[in-house]
């Protein structure tokens, strides 16, 4: 019976760290404490998004980084970084989702005039 007892303070007492670890580590987040930290903006407001990642090797890959409307080109491996290139222009979704159309009705043209 004793040793039944010796359990369960133990375990309530882990039980008890554990939330008390957990509860520093929500405000320490909440309120900026953690030095390094970066508070993330709300989803309307971000100015920073990855675009698309592509792996070159097992220690390197290219990133393309979208920052206000304009795109970067950046090489990350294990111990460095190097921007490949800067001020890409995005290709705009309407200019692109028009000439997809303007190929598929062409395609679809060459079909037919195959068939015929």
């Amino acid at each position: 019976m004793a040793d039944l007892d010796i359990y369960a303070r133990f375990i309530f007492g882990l039980i008890f760290v554990l939330g008390l670890i957990g509860a520093f580590a929500w405000a320490a987040r909440r309120f900026g404490l953690l030095p390094g930290a970066v508070r993330m903006a709300v989803k309307g407001n971000r100015r920073l998004s990855i675009v698309e990642v592509a792996g070159i090797d097992a220690k390197r890959r290219m990133v393309l980084v979208r920052r206000d409307d304009v795109e970067h080109l950046i090489l990350l491996g294990s111990d460095s970084e190097t921007v490949i290139e800067r001020g890409i222009t995005p290709p705009d979704a309407v200019t692109f989702a028009a000439s997809e159309r303007s190929q598929a009705a062409n395609m679809s043209q060459n079909q037919q005039s195959e068939t015929s």
